[in-house]
């Protein structure tokens, strides 16, 4: 039976623990500082932690959950990490350049079930979801990559918009939050950590309820619910005016910015009257919305969709700007090596199958139209 990884715990948690088998609190400090601080390998190297507590650790946790399987780089300094999962399930972790600092982009389940009509991670439907160990642990690979590289720089930002749907995983995204935003961890200011949702309303509303100052992006995609539903099944249990009413109490309750994010895909929901549609939609809420539009990556499992061309990208662009929608399109990360968004269904699952090897589920990281 494979053990809880310690990245897991929030310092709370993993206090609590030690106090129940006899240890002071301090003792979570300790352990802290050698997990995120001086990001130790095995429970051994913690130098000052008495051998007893070594081995209570040990017997009851995992330090190492994900092993890397494969590494690509693109030109552009972005790097995607193939982790092997102690089961054997296959997931995808991006590193991305900017610069403000470097961003992880991180996966939450196994699979997806929300089945959203151009995203090829959907193709692969959910197996389990993923721990906040497990989830953790994949920024921590990244920076001991950057530890190894000698590079000294540090992840500032996490974004959650990997495949399969953050709100789904509704627990362990929120202690994964608690755990990286700790100052004695990692220490990743809330304002720095992005979570996406395809638009899991109920969820919305507990997740404001929650307090948590991190950014919230939703995957919209459509203006009118007839196109969403055509584009994102979701839409028949949460359709937009939920997601809407969701978003009113967010944005009242917290007064913080929100993101609508939008693919833009030729022909079908790139007119003139469609950001005219989504302009009325977003209505009074102008001044805290933001909507990120987002060029389509072609897939070969859904070839019915095409990339909106650039001049209807631009008018889309223009339309929203001159309605006083706050508005961007998106810089792609990746492309050479299958890392933009929507690409990322690694290939690894189609090798691995015709070479008559046991299949692995593999999931995308920055797949942020969610599906």
């Amino acid at each position: 039976m494979n053990k809880e990884s310690i990245y897991g715990l929030t310092f709370d948690q993993l206090a609590a623990w030690l106090m129940e088998y006899g240890h002071k609190k301090s003792r979570a400090s300790q352990v802290w500082d050698w997990l995120y601080r001086k990001r130790v390998m095995h429970f051994s190297e913690m130098l000052d932690v008495n051998q007893e507590c070594l081995q209570l650790l040990a017997d009851h946790f995992a330090l190492q959950s994900l092993t890397e399987h494969l590494r690509q780089e693109s030109a552009d300094g972005t790097i995607k990490f193939l982790f092997k999962l102690n089961d054997d399930n296959l997931i995808e972790t991006v590193l991305m350049r900017h610069k403000f600092g470097l961003a992880v982009c991180v996966t939450t389940q196994v699979g997806c079930n929300i089945g959203c009509s151009f995203c090829a991670s959907g193709l692969l439907t959910k197996k389990r979801d993923l721990s906040s160990g497990e989830i953790v642990e994949q920024i921590m690979k990244v920076q001991l990559h950057l530890d190894a590289a000698k590079q000294a720089q540090s992840v500032s930002r996490v974004v959650v918009m990997g495949i399969g749907e953050p709100f789904d995983n509704y627990k362990n995204l929120v202690d994964t939050i608690m755990i990286i935003k700790n100052h004695k961890g990692l220490a990743i200011a809330e304002k720095r950590i992005t979570v996406s949702t395809s638009g899991l309303a109920d969820k919305i509303y507990e997740f404001t309820d929650n307090n948590l100052q991190v950014n919230l992006a939703i995957s919209l995609h459509a203006p009118t619910n007839e196109l969403r539903t055509q584009i994102m099944k979701i839409n028949r249990a949460f359709p937009i005016e939920k997601v809407m009413q969701a978003v009113d109490y967010y944005l009242e309750k917290t007064n913080r910015r929100i993101t609508l994010e939008y693919i833009l895909l030729k022909d079908l929901n790139d007119r003139k009257e469609h950001a005219l549609q989504l302009a009325a939609l977003i209505g009074d809420k102008r001044p805290l919305t933001n909507v990120n539009l987002i060029p389509y990556n072609q897939v070969d499992e859904h070839n019915q969709y095409q990339r909106s061309e650039h001049e209807s990208m631009r008018a889309f662009y223009d339309t929203l700007k001159k309605q006083g929608i706050n508005c961007s399109i998106r810089v792609e990360h990746g492309a050479d090596i299958g890392a933009a968004c929507g690409q990322l269904r690694s290939k690894q699952i189609k090798v691995l199958n015709y070479e008559g090897q046991e299949s692995f589920s593999v999931i995308d990281p920055c797949e942020v139209h969610k599906g």
